[in-house]
């Protein structure tokens, strides 16, 4: 019969062994972080100027109200010293922290829901202090003053990434959920946890980008991306895939999507049952679906025109050629979605009339707002991007898909990475992870356009867009439009995206706003019963004026759109198969570029 004294040791033994795997797997690090193609510095944070404005702002304010500046740092010195001997006293005296009637300015942070933050002296002075460092912190950029406004908003938001970093759930020693599961697994979750965290670096040459899915449950036209279809045309842009019908009529006007570049386009067709390709072929549609190439370092020329001609002019007069219809209605999601407006705006130039109508998911044309995307989109960011792109030809993916995880630094950045680098969990096999993962690069002169000329310059609203030979205005656009926006859209929001569509030269427009944000809002289906709409047919007053006036409606705005869509698609007509004689299936959906990884 094991003794006490036997299990303590095998325990000891087992956590001693662990260790000795952690000391083998240190090696394995070094090695993968030697491979790190890093990224222009100047893309870690933002210049000096920035810090050196709000310094001389800071000591300005302490030269004129030096009583203010003092005060300050007394209340902070004795709050700070106050926890430190109520800690002391505590675990001096060996009892349970009493619980005080001062409100928590952490309560409800689930970084924080572990109970021994409240009740153990030492988290709970942790806690207590790293609350009252970031308050610190906070009204030091909040009293900061004669700043312009947008580096008020870039300072009070790498403040709050320096706050987000600094958290004690994001360190071993001070995160008492990932002590206690190394406790509890003998130190073999702090193994696991170097192994994903070395798993990460390797598959990445380096860099330290966090999985956030389970990147072997899924597999392309297997389990995900699985409408079915064929790719019916191909260049050095795009891959054209016309769906197979599922129903003996169709509408026909054929329908092409134009899905962002940015990301795969695979994200509207998820699995079955939340699949906007599957459902619009199922509604009676011909549906073509463009995914656009992956970039590496030959596309380092390629600009927004050849987007335009060789991906939107393309795929339109491609799928006008199947199905011998003189006109398509068109889908452009985020990015497309500005694009096909000034790809509207270069037909009604040309005297095109190939688009019977044009829907918008989330599309913004008018960047006078930069919104969450103003710390980045300053020179001192833009500038390092353009010399990112000159050394490697691409924007490389994890530079995209890093500065969208800082937006939502806490969810998609340090919480997955304390869960699998510190608990040593593997990452969930969810769908829609997986997509958010698997990123596109995006050339180097697609990318300084679009960054300069529409998001800095706002050329598009304003002077005119250079593009194609023309001079490119949104008031040009002039078919019918539907523009679907999300309320919670921290990328295109909402507001901005109505400003914009408030100026194009059309007289059919609907605009509409979703429930929920960039994806869930647009990702909607009618049987999930979860997400409602707004609408309103008035455009004449501002953003605030539209919303109080518009109705809710409860249920997704497919079936809407499928409506409004309908009434411009023509008369129905037997099903059509993909492709014809000139234009033979080349490879099932979802396609071979799509399977295309970005490179580091």
């Amino acid at each position: 019969m094991a003794t006490q004294d036997d299990v303590a040791g095998q325990n000891l033994e087992k956590l001693n062994e662990n260790l000795a795997k952690v000391e083998h797997l240190s090696q394995r690090l070094i090695q993968a972080l030697a491979a790190r193609n890093p990224a222009n510095p100047t893309l870690n944070g933002p210049n000096q100027e920035l810090f050196a404005k709000a310094a001389k702002s800071y000591w300005a304010e302490a030269i004129e109200n030096p009583g203010k500046i003092y005060e300050q740092q007394l209340e902070y010195w004795g709050k700070s010293v106050r926890h430190f001997l109520e800690a002391q006293q505590v675990m001096l005296r060996g009892e349970p922290v009493i619980e005080e009637e001062a409100p928590d300015p952490l309560a409800g942070d689930k970084r924080f829901a572990n109970p021994l933050w409240n009740t153990h002296p030492y988290f709970r002075y942790i806690k207590q202090q790293y609350a009252l460092n970031a308050q610190a912190i906070e009204k030091a950029v909040g009293d900061v003053e004669d700043l312009p406004p947008k580096d008020k908003r870039r300072l009070d938001y790498f403040a709050h990434q320096i706050i987000d970093m600094m958290s004690p759930t994001n360190f071993l020693g001070t995160n008492p959920d990932a002590l206690e599961r190394a406790v509890a697994t003998e130190g073999e979750s702090l193994v696991k946890g170097l192994e994903n965290l070395i798993a990460d670096l390797e598959a990445n040459n380096g860099e330290l980008v966090v999985r956030l899915a389970d990147d072997k449950a899924f597999k392309l036209g297997e389990n995900i991306g699985t409408t079915q279809g064929e790719v019916v045309y191909r260049n050095q842009m795009m891959e054209l895939i016309q769906y197979s019908p599922t129903t003996e009529q169709v509408h026909e006007i054929p329908v092409v999507i134009f899905p962002p570049w940015i990301n795969k386009f695979y994200i509207l067709d998820l699995k079955p049952d939340n699949s906007l390709i599957k459902w619009v072929v199922d509604q009676g549609y011909t549906l073509f679906v463009v995914s656009w190439v992956n970039a590496d370092a030959s596309h380092a020329e390629v600009g927004m025109e050849d987007y335009i001609e060789d991906g939107f002019l393309t795929a339109i007069r491609e799928a006008k050629a199947i199905t011998g219809q003189k006109e398509v209605n068109t889908v452009g999601y985020c990015i497309a979605g500005t694009t096909l407006h000034m790809t509207l705006a270069l037909m009604a130039k040309r005297g095109d009339k190939s688009v019977k109508s044009a829907t918008f998911f989330t599309a913004l044309t008018d960047f006078s707002e930069q919104g969450e995307f103003t710390p980045f989109l300053q020179d001192d960011f833009i500038d390092g991007i353009e010399e990112e792109v000159t050394q490697q030809g691409i924007l490389r993916s994890f530079i995209m898909g890093r500065t969208m995880s800082f937006l939502r630094s806490r969810d998609l950045i340090y919480q997955p990475a304390v869960r699998s680098y510190m608990m040593g969990e593997a990452p969930p096999a969810f769908d829609l992870l997986y997509w958010n993962g698997d990123g596109a690069n995006l050339p180097g002169k697609m990318t300084v356009q679009y960054l300069r000329g529409l998001c800095q310059g706002n050329q598009f609203v304003t002077d005119g867009f250079e593009i194609c030979g023309e001079r490119l205005h949104i008031r040009d656009v002039k078919v019918p439009l539907m523009s679907i926006t999300c309320e919670t859209d921290h990328i295109a929001a909402w507001k901005d995206c109505y400003r914009g569509f408030q100026q194009t030269g059309a007289k059919d427009r609907t605009f509409i706003v979703s429930e929920s944000g960039h994806i869930a809002g647009i990702v909607n289906p009618p049987t999930k019963k979860k997400y409602g709409h707004y609408t309103n047919a008035d455009l004449t007053g501002d953003a605030e004026a539209w919303m109080q006036g518009a109705d809710y409606t409860a249920g997704s705005w497919w079936p809407r759109w499928e409506s409004w869509l309908a009434k411009r698609s023509g008369k129905m007509i037997a099903a059509r198969e993909p492709g014809d004689s000139e234009h033979p299936a080349l490879a099932p959906a979802p396609g071979t570029y799509v399977r295309k990884k970005a490179t580091l």
